[in-house]
């Protein structure tokens, strides 16, 4: 688990592999792997976020959030 930054997926608004994939496709430091026909996070990963938000401007709107743990 990440101690300095959480990304989350939506299920809900989230496209999927298919018919999208952008996440993992835009994400420079390979935050995204895919499992199944979905997107999933890669926790070991996590606090490599440079928090470049391109997986956010890539994806539909709340598909994806990222918070920064060290501000809560």
């Amino acid at each position: 688990m990440s101690e300095f930054i959480k990304v989350e997926i939506n299920f809900v608004k989230c496209l999927k592999i298919d018919a999208c994939g952008r996440c993992v496709n835009v994400c420079p430091v390979n935050i995204f792997g895919i499992e199944g026909n979905s997107p999933a996070v890669i926790y070991e990963n996590e606090d490599e976020c440079i928090l470049c938000n391109l997986c956010i401007e890539a994806c539909d709107p709340g598909a994806i959030t990222i918070r920064k743990l060290y501000e809560e």
